[in-house]
């Protein structure tokens, strides 16, 4: 995956994982992130195991000029919760399923915070739609980000439309 426009302008994304077993997960998030050529730091740390690590981790990320962080957790999946809890930046949570609930718990105890300290939700597992997501927020203020990311929507399209011309083809549909 490589897309034209994107450069690396500063700014940065935080993915922060509950455990390393969430790194297979989170792989695709990675990926997407270096596609688009967006710099980025990964760390494990535990929001029960970890708290104080979590807590000076994400300081130290805002004093370094990330501009989203990425959280992912299993089970209990309170990272996200916590990240957002002590930081003002986007708060993207990915909830994984590491437990015998297939991530419903992690997608409840991410998706449904109190009012007033929100935290962003994408689908269990959905690591990539994470990295779009904090692609989209820094394209804002980023011209090459933006067309990059139009690019690979436009991209998207594409695809669908190939997929399209195959079936029709295969099922010898006159249009």
């Amino acid at each position: 995956m490589e897309f034209t426009g994107a450069r690396d302008s500063g700014l940065k994304v935080l993915v922060m994982m509950g455990s390393d077993s969430d790194l297979d997960i989170m792989l695709e998030c990675i990926v997407t992130l270096e596609a688009f050529s967006v710099a980025h730091e990964v760390v494990v740390a535990s929001a029960h195991r970890s708290l104080n690590r979590v807590v000076s981790t994400v300081k130290t990320a805002e004093q370094q000029g990330v501009k989203v962080i990425i959280a992912a957790a299993g089970g209990a999946a309170h990272l996200a919760g916590v990240v957002a809890g002590v930081t003002t930046l986007p708060v993207i949570g990915v909830p994984c399923d590491s437990s015998p609930l297939s991530g419903v718990d992690a997608l409840y105890s991410t998706v449904q915070m109190p009012p007033g300290v929100p935290v962003a939700c994408v689908g269990v597992n959905a690591s990539k739609n994470a990295a779009l997501l904090a692609i989209a927020i820094l394209a804002i203020a980023d011209p090459g980000l933006h067309r990059a990311l139009t690019e690979y929507r436009m991209n998207l399209t594409s695809e669908v439309e190939r997929k399209h011309e195959r079936v029709v083809k295969a099922l010898d549909i006159k249009e």
